[in-house]
């Protein structure tokens, strides 16, 4: 497993700590969370074949009812 070191300023890791601690994680365990969520912010495998696939009902949007008017901005 590789090793990364990075420098942040002493209020951001007191911080930080506070968030791993209130998560019942290590600083190092959280901070792996936190890159692998940002890494892996991808649509799933096969999310976008799922368009158009719905087998229920029609989808109906009710009826809006009438908007107020209002001011126009200047």
């Amino acid at each position: 497993m590789s090793q990364l070191h990075c420098y942040v300023p002493d209020e951001v890791a007191a911080l930080f700590r506070q968030k791993a601690k209130h998560a019942h994680l290590s600083v190092s365990k959280y901070l792996a969370k936190l890159i692998k969520n940002e890494l892996s912010s991808q649509w799933p495998e096969g999310y976008f074949e799922l368009f158009g696939s719905w087998e229920g009902e029609p989808l109906e949007r009710p009826d809006q009812g009438i908007y107020e008017k209002r001011e126009e901005l200047e």
